[in-house]
């Protein structure tokens, strides 16, 4: 039998190591369920046009100094070229869907694919499943952004959403942003239950997959990030160093942050190493780290410093302290991951000790891999069912 025809629809050529990973883990670790997983290479000169500036200048309106240029032209180059070695559809223009190929089933998410509040993708219509051609539409750790539950989603998106056959987020706010679509569909799978019929085997029409983790009747699923939940994608390999060094990754960290990394650097005899981004704080930089560059230098790493989501998860993928210090933008994201696995407290905020700093960059929790075991056999479940 042909294994089914599966596409992946994400932002995979954002100039973001994350996107990269989360994109590659998602779509190798669906064809290590034996499915024939592709990635939809949706292409748009004027989304190129915006990604290729925030490359070279990503802390607008703070402009960064040309001396950086060509080390970010590098990593630009080099995640490129990463991404296009990834399994991929042939090319159609994002604003029509209708060109993408035929699928049994489409997964969409493992990024922020539904931020209204997002620069350059805000609002396009192909990420809630318009116009694919496709039998199925799932999401998979799908998430708003920072748009806030708070200010709703208008009902014409909604209704979109209503036509899933599965649905799965990575946050809170996410779900939260759902609850109209889980009411109803919790009510349907309820029946189903009752009359004793597999979800798998549901009626037609759209019903929900429940991950299966404690949670079924809190609504729609929260899952994993495929780079948690695929972490044999990424390879364990780690940097040499014979210096000790804690890894640097993201920008605009806030002063009180920078000045208590610093503290801890020069108290404990670790230099810090900025990976993708300048960052003034740094002792050494690897701007131009290829995304392979970025994992082995967290997996060597006594510790990370990060105010990004792919920073606190390639911490936790490679079993390597951290402290975050989560921006307005990327909250959302962070807290609820850190949540889940009982990593709370590695949210740091102005007003952290320098003792209490200090104990997080030096261990993570001894319950950290069954908390991240029982997640994954929730996630699995959700596949399971949504890909049946």
């Amino acid at each position: 039998m042909a294994s089914r025809k599966v596409g992946v629809l994400t932002f995979h050529r954002s100039i973001n190591y994350g996107s990269y990973w989360q994109a590659r883990c998602l779509v190798e670790g669906l064809r290590a369920r034996g499915l024939d997983a592709e990635i939809l290479d949706h292409r748009s000169r004027r989304v190129e046009w915006r990604e290729a500036r925030n490359a070279f200048q990503p802390t607008l309106p703070v402009r960064t100094a040309p001396r950086h240029f060509a080390a970010l032209g590098r990593k630009t180059r080099a995640l490129i070229a990463a991404v296009d070695a990834l399994p991929l559809s042939p090319p159609f223009p994002l604003e029509d869907a209708a060109r993408s190929p035929r699928y049994d089933a489409v997964v969409i998410g493992s990024d922020e694919v539904w931020n209204f509040r997002h620069p350059w993708y805000s609002g396009a219509s192909i990420f809630f499943g318009e116009g694919l051609n496709a039998d199925r539409l799932v999401s998979y750790a799908a998430s708003f952004g920072n748009h806030d539950a708070a200010d709703g989603i208008d009902p014409h998106w909604l209704e979109r959403l209503r036509r899933f056959h599965a649905l799965s987020v990575r946050d809170e706010n996410s779900r939260a942003m759902l609850a109209p679509l889980s009411s109803d569909r919790l009510s349907f799978a309820r029946a189903e239950r009752s009359r004793g019929t597999s979800l798998g085997q549901a009626a037609p029409g759209p019903s929900l997959e429940l991950a299966g983790n404690g949670r079924e009747d809190s609504g729609i699923p929260l899952v994993l990030d495929p780079c948690l939940q695929f972490p044999q994608v990424i390879p364990d390999a780690a940097a040499r160093s014979d210096t000790r060094y804690a890894v640097v990754y993201g920008h605009s960290f806030p002063d009180w942050f920078t000045a208590q990394l610093r503290r801890w650097a020069d108290a404990t005899g670790t230099r810090l190493v900025t990976i993708g981004y300048p960052n003034p704080i740094a002792d050494d930089e690897r701007i131009d780290a290829t995304p392979a560059d970025f994992s082995t230098l967290i997996a060597g790493a006594t510790a990370v410093a990060t105010n990004f989501f792919h920073g606190c998860v390639f911490a936790i993928r490679h079993a390597r302290p951290f402290v975050c210090a989560a921006s307005p933008y990327r909250r959302n994201k962070v807290q609820d991951l850190t949540r889940a696995l009982g990593l709370g407290d590695h949210l740091v905020e102005d007003g952290t000790s320098d003792a209490a700093f200090a104990h997080l960059l030096a261990a993570l929790p001894t319950d950290l891999p069954a908390r991240l075991a029982a997640e994954r056999t929730a996630s699995s479940r959700f596949l399971d069912h949504a890909l049946a």
